[in-house]
């Protein structure tokens, strides 16, 4: 990463510090419009235990504390703001479609592309909305696939009229927009890239997986680092929690050290689940 993201370009997120998947996905960025959801432990997007009052104990009322409560009988409750500031424990995270408890923090997720925003899905919900046409098409499984292309056209001339003040960018076909739309990592969470639609079809047509990605739900990632660019055909959900960590870690012009060395920890990730999309794919006995 070189720069500082410039203030002419959109940014989509400003706000309040919501991470998802505790190492800070951010997908309060989905797109223009997007809506704020957090996901994962720790994250409380419930009214109760996040300023809601709980009913007041009456004559009678059991005060046994719940597993977890440090609050034992008689023992005197925070009020006033320090309630707020009380620990809490971590929230289970439920699947959004049917409530139904997640495991941990690796599930599947959906593109709601009414709203633009991601959600959380359990298997069996996600399997359903694979299907062509389910629930009319509003919510899209993200798959799972991750390939990569060593033998791109994306040379460094071709990435500097990008005019990107950041080593990373991602691009996805918008459905709603009819169009390709590009977004970089930044402070304020992911900004949009404003260029004009033929610069971008040059970036698109210099590798094959440009062809392959899936509306709404795939996304072509690029990296640009030590004179050579990287190019991966992702799901839009890893794009979004990348952008999560460098807001969470950026410090200073550049992004600073810790930034830096989350985002090698990334495309480490990414290099090693990628697929050469040349080679066939396995076969499973």
């Amino acid at each position: 990463m070189s720069g500082a993201p410039s203030a002419e370009r959109r940014t989509y997120g400003p706000g309040a510090e919501r991470p998802a998947h505790g190492s800070g996905t951010d997908r309060n960025a989905y797109a223009s419009g997007a809506e704020k959801s957090a996901c994962g432990p720790g994250t409380d997007r419930s009214a109760y235990g996040s300023g809601a009052e709980r009913s007041a104990h009456g004559p009678g009322t059991d005060r046994t504390p719940a597993p977890g409560d440090r609050h034992g009988p008689g023992a005197a409750r925070p009020g006033g703001l320090a309630r707020f500031l009380a620990p809490r424990g971590p929230r289970e995270e439920r699947c959004e479609l049917c409530a139904t408890p997640l495991p941990g923090e690796h599930h599947r997720h959906l593109v709601d592309t009414e709203r633009r925003s991601l959600a959380c899905a359990c298997d069996p919900c996600a399997q359903v909305l694979e299907r062509p046409g389910a629930a009319g098409g509003r919510f899209r499984t993200v798959p799972g696939r991750c390939l990569t292309d060593p033998a791109h056209g994306i040379d460094e001339g071709t990435w500097e009229r990008l005019g990107i003040p950041v080593g990373v960018v991602f691009l996805f076909r918008n459905s709603a927009l009819g169009r390709t739309v590009a977004f970089y990592p930044s402070p304020a969470g992911a900004t949009e890239s404003e260029l004009d639609p033929e610069t971008w079809q040059s970036v698109l047509s210099g590798s094959p997986l440009a062809r392959l990605l899936e509306a709404d739900v795939e996304a072509l990632l690029l990296r640009k680092h030590e004179g050579r660019v990287e190019c991966h055909l992702v799901p839009i959900d890893i794009c979004y929690e990348l952008v999560g960590r460098m807001r969470l870690h950026w410090q200073g012009f550049d992004g600073g050290a810790e930034a830096h060395a989350e985002l090698a920890a990334f495309f480490a990730h990414v290099r090693e689940r990628a697929r050469d999309a040349r080679q066939p794919r396995r076969s499973h006995a």
